[in-house]
């Protein structure tokens, strides 16, 4: 979440008339995250997420992503739910840009996992692969590695401090491409689960938020991502992988929905991919992003240090122990 799009009262008011069943009184911008832009809206008795889309998600896949929030309500996976207004419509425009208003999830997200709220998140996570089975969307991941070499060249490597950074990148992608797995067991995933999208009320999972890079793939490149994300332990500026919530988080997993043996093989070079990815979109909005946006751009530095932890293991077994 961010803020990009500076809104006011006015347009208060015509996304009022939008949602005649709601009446938005009071409306703060939000500044975690870095895709969208997004705000607090609150009516008399309850609250909303107001998001507007940004730069890296298209037009003509949010209807997906709108589809697939209000189908995982009606499979009992907590996430938001997109409000439809007057027309019978999920989205709308604001400032020349695609819109929408969810629902607000209760509880916050928390700084640091236990091993358990790790095991919770795992079985959580295959819950949501095994619901999404019953959904009948599609849509190609837009961050899959395909995507991820037109994202390097994108990148301005401006400094000659930065060359042998560029060679590091460029020869990490090659092997990461040339050692993709094929076929492995795949549907919907969200995509993106990072710590501040994982909500937590009374040390319980109230809810995952924030699909906008939802999508098909490999269930296995989810667990790459959330190993990236949540099973790294900060001590001053280094990284270290805490493999004992590596460990709970896939015993979660496995609690609700077992992982295949050509998974587990295909384990490290999704971490790498996972990893690599973050580390580019770091750079691409550490250098990108402009000066005026209301938004706290996140280190790339950090997965640098994690793309370097994976390229020194090798199998599914050194996760663990």
């Amino acid at each position: 979440m961010a803020v990009y799009t500076k809104i006011n009262k006015k347009d208060i008011s015509y996304i009022n008339k939008k949602f005649e069943n709601q009446k938005f009184l009071s409306f703060k911008g939000i500044k975690q995250g870095i895709e969208n832009t997004n705000y607090l809206l609150k009516s008399k008795n309850n609250k909303f997420i107001l998001t507007i889309f940004e730069k890296r998600v298209q037009k003509k896949e949010i209807p997906f992503f709108m589809k697939l929030m209000d189908q995982l309500n009606d499979l009992k996976i907590r996430c938001p739910k997109p409000l439809k207004n007057h027309d019978g419509k999920y989205l709308f425009k604001i400032k020349n840009k695609v819109a929408c208003v969810v629902s607000f999830l209760d509880g916050k997200d928390k700084k640091n996992l236990s091993l358990k709220n790790c095991y919770d998140i795992g079985k959580t996570v295959a819950q949501m692969h095994s619901s999404s089975k019953k959904i009948k969307l599609f849509r190609k991941n837009s961050m899959n590695i395909k995507n991820l070499n037109p994202l390097l060249k994108s990148i301005k490597f401006k400094s000659k401090k930065f060359i042998n950074l560029e060679k590091f990148l460029k020869s990490n992608f090659r092997e990461i491409k040339n050692k993709w797995p094929k076929k492995l067991p795949n549907g919907i995933i969200h995509g993106d689960l990072f710590i501040d999208n994982i909500f937590f009320k009374k040390n319980k999972i109230s809810g995952i938020i924030d699909f906008y890079f939802a999508a098909n793939d490999y269930f296995m490149y989810e667990i790459a991502i959330c190993i990236n994300a949540l099973c790294f332990d900060k001590k001053k500026s280094q990284f270290k992988l805490n493999k004992k919530k590596v460990k709970n988080l896939i015993r979660g997993y496995e609690s609700n929905k077992k992982i295949s043996g050509i998974e587990k093989k295909s384990l490290n070079i999704l971490c790498r991919a996972a990893a690599m990815r973050y580390f580019l979109t770091r750079l691409y909005d550490y250098t990108n992003t402009p000066k005026t946006a209301l938004i706290k751009i996140k280190d790339p530095r950090e997965y640098y240090q994690k793309l370097i932890i994976h390229n020194n293991l090798k199998n599914y077994r050194d996760y663990l122990v």
